[in-house]
């Protein structure tokens, strides 16, 4: 099974850049073909050997990912997985890219890992990065019903079929939008612990998009996503949750905005997941209304 990666990376990590890309040059078996994109910013600092896409700005994370996949050809078909993996993240063990390749082959259903994120200096995993409710055990893998963007590997049959990240999302709730309609195609997707990436435990809400984009986002993915009766029911969830978080005044405000943003503005072509699909999430855990 032949391998890709694709990072993304806005020119300020050139340090912990270099560290990744050799800890994927560093991986046990067949080399994994690597592709840089610059977001808005030139790349530099890379071993040769190593592919580049400097796009003339900042298309955020979803697009600046696809941009990256079409490297490997149309929904990067020269490749049979793509690993996307965050610039400021880094392998830790060399075996990682031969489980990978090991779980595609065995389970011809599976579309998508997600890989277990552990503070370097600790080692430990934030419950934010299991992806699943049932979270106080990181050490166990399971199936899920999404991933994370940053540290996970995605089958190019899965983007051949249901499309790329939504771009226009630009950050925030991209994956899960890929991981619902890859499901409601018939795939499946795994938690594994022992696939491992180190990523600092910073939080998101560092970005100063993020209490804005992971409103309208939200938003965007129940109209996109859900059929219709559930649309209320999800959105009313994460309304109640995010209250109950009590966010200060100015994260409110930024929330409330992109709330309204996601009704306001065009979300993209509806698509609803069928009902089936929406059973399948029930038994593997989480409905699509939290």
């Amino acid at each position: 099974m032949k391998l890709g990666a694709v990072i993304i990376t806005m020119g300020d990590r050139p340090d912990e850049l270099r560290a990744l890309v050799d800890s994927v040059a560093g991986q046990d078996g067949d080399p994994v073909e690597v592709v840089v994109v610059g977001n808005g910013a030139p790349v530099a600092g890379v071993p040769d050997g190593v592919r580049t896409l400097d796009l003339p700005e900042n298309l955020g994370i979803p697009a600046g990912r696809n941009a990256g996949v079409e490297m490997f050809g149309p929904a990067g078909g020269d490749v049979d997985a793509v690993l996307f993996l965050d610039d400021d993240g880094l392998l830790p063990n060399s075996g990682t890219a031969e489980l990978v390749r090991r779980a595609f082959e065995e389970d011809p259903a599976l579309g998508i890992i997600s890989f277990r994120i552990a503070d370097p200096d600790t080692g430990l995993t934030q419950r934010r990065h299991v992806p699943r409710l049932r979270a106080s055990d990181p050490m166990r893998s399971s199936r899920v019903t999404t991933f994370l963007g940053g540290a996970s590997a995605v089958r190019t049959k899965v983007l051949e079929q249901v499309g790329g990240l939504p771009d226009a999302f630009f950050y925030a709730h991209e994956e899960t939008d890929l991981a619902w309609r890859a499901l409601d195609a018939g795939w499946m997707i795994d938690y594994r612990s022992d696939m491992v990436l180190h990523h600092p435990a910073t939080p998101p809400s560092r970005h100063a998009v993020y209490h804005r984009m992971v409103a309208r986002n939200r938003v965007w993915l129940a109209r996109r996503r859900l059929p219709a009766p559930l649309v209320p029911a999800y959105l009313g969830v994460w309304i109640l949750l995010t209250l109950l978080r009590r966010p200060s005044a100015p994260a409110l405000r930024a929330w409330s905005a992109g709330f309204r943003e996601g009704w306001a503005t065009p979300c993209g072509p509806r698509r609803p997941m069928g009902w089936r699909t929406v059973w399948r999430l029930t038994r593997l855990g989480r409905p699509p209304v939290v």
